[in-house]
């Protein structure tokens, strides 16, 4: 299991896994999460955690109403892959 946790102080959600640091930059401006960077490690690539920190962007953008503008091309990628979240496109 991933844990993800919300650094609003500095915009991003991060994971540790095997003491290795990821994370997912945004920035957020009148009600718009702009999703900049998705940065996983190679060493702990492959595990579905890009995919974790960026579900759970999501989820938070839709539990405050946020609209979603994915600049980072894993999160682009991620969204259309998941037409659930369709309804969060800026």
């Amino acid at each position: 299991m991933i844990t993800v946790i919300q650094d609003t102080e500095r915009s991003r959600f991060t994971a540790t896994v095997d003491g290795v640091l990821c994370v997912l930059d945004y920035q957020l401006q009148d009600g718009e999460m702009a999703i900049t960077h998705t940065g996983v490690p190679s060493q702990v690539g492959g595990r579905g955690i890009a995919a974790e920190l960026t579900r759970q962007a999501l989820l938070t953008a839709r539990a405050n109403g946020w609209t979603v503008r994915p600049l980072c091309s894993y999160a682009a990628v991620y969204m259309r892959r998941h037409p659930e979240y369709n309804d969060l496109l800026a």
